[in-house]
């Protein structure tokens, strides 16, 4: 099993700065894919921001030149560095991972999910 854990959210004014966490641990053999997702009340889950192995980076319109996903693979750790927040940032804050994990010599592919990070931007 793989499990993610985020860490980071919080409150904080418009125009303010947030950065998250995600460490993924487990019998991990290697990932893949690393993103992070929204979810606010009564919308559907939306991804953010994902990044490769290889440092490849994508964004959803909504974040371009605010958000910043990085990767220390080493750690198995993804960041999301959020400036200039706007209250539409609000939503709880999900990491995803996909990959290969290996127990007792068994490969098999995983896609696991985080707990969850709350952030909330005051106006």
């Amino acid at each position: 099993q793989v499990q993610l854990v985020e860490s980071g959210g919080g409150l904080v004014q418009a125009g303010g700065s947030l950065r998250l966490s995600c460490a993924a641990s487990g019998s991990i053999f290697s990932i893949n894919a690393m993103g992070w997702y929204r979810q606010a009340p009564g919308k559907q889950r939306e991804l953010v921001a994902s990044i490769t192995s290889g440092g490849r980076t994508s964004y959803a319109d909504s974040v371009k030149d605010r958000f910043t996903i990085s990767r220390d693979n080493a750690k198995n750790t993804v960041y999301l560095q959020m400036n200039s927040l706007k209250p539409e940032d609000t939503a709880v804050y999900y990491c995803n991972a996909d990959g290969i994990s290996v127990r007792v010599g068994v490969e098999r592919r995983f896609d696991s999910w985080g707990q969850g990070t709350q952030v909330t931007v005051s106006s």
